[in-house]
């Protein structure tokens, strides 16, 4: 391996939808540095945080079927019982639900949270509040997710943020997915909210970070230890 290989795999990929982005930031930046310089740099700045927003890094799943893993990157803003949107068709009762924030400096590539097969998704309009406040899951524009795993029916809720204008999904209905792969994407600042079938145990709390794909935040099998706080 030659030393342009090493420096390559070093660098974290883009995600593809983030291309047209980070070409608009590098030409305003170019414009900006013949106009004034130190608007340039400031550019060049932006454009950096750009690319790193839309950054895809290969990520490693654990491969038990009854762990529930982090559909996204950020705080967990909360833990606990909710009742789902309606639309999901999850029932009027609470659920276990995991809330995981996403701030303009995390990355925004949703994957999913455990493997089985979309049942169905609903993209209802919304506001744009702050993603951080638990209001948001009610209020703002949001796309839902149900994923049939093996042990239960998994609601995923993408929500759009205070500048957020705009969520993907690249999964559509009847197709089969496996835990951590990519289903979605939300443009600057978010929320993904995970409802889970009663029973399944949380392993996460408030103010602890997950990591799309790789954090364990829930466990279906029942017995084990409530939850535990990361550093």
């Amino acid at each position: 391996m030659n030393i342009f290989d090493s420096v390559r795999k070093q660098i974290v990929p883009i995600h593809p939808d983030g291309y047209l982005f980070v070409a608009i930031f590098a030409i305003v930046t170019l414009v900006l540095f013949f106009i004034y310089a130190p608007l340039g740099w400031i550019a060049l700045v932006l454009t950096i945080w750009c690319a790193y927003f839309f950054r895809d890094p290969l990520r490693v799943t654990p491969l038990d079927h009854d762990l529930v893993i982090a559909p996204a990157d950020g705080l967990i803003a909360s833990t606990g019982a909710s009742v789902p949107p309606p639309e999901l068709g999850l029932g009027p009762e609470p659920l276990p639900r995991v809330s995981i924030f996403m701030s303009i400096f995390d990355g925004h590539v949703n994957r999913a949270p455990v493997a089985g097969r979309i049942s169905k998704i609903v993209y209802k309009p919304g506001l744009f509040i702050n993603a951080d406040l638990d209001k948001a899951s009610e209020d703002n524009e949001r796309n839902g997710l149900v994923i049939d795993a093996a042990q239960g029916r998994v609601g995923v809720v993408q929500i759009a943020g205070l500048i957020a204008r705009r969520i993907l999904c690249f999964v559509a209905v009847g197709q089969t997915i496996g835990a951590g792969d990519r289903f979605g994407l939300i443009r600057f600042g978010s929320r993904v909210d995970v409802y889970l079938p009663h029973g399944t145990r949380l392993l996460v709390e408030a103010g602890a970070r997950a990591i799309a794909g790789e954090t364990v935040i829930a466990d279906f099998r029942p017995g084990l230890p409530r939850a535990f706080k990361q550093s």
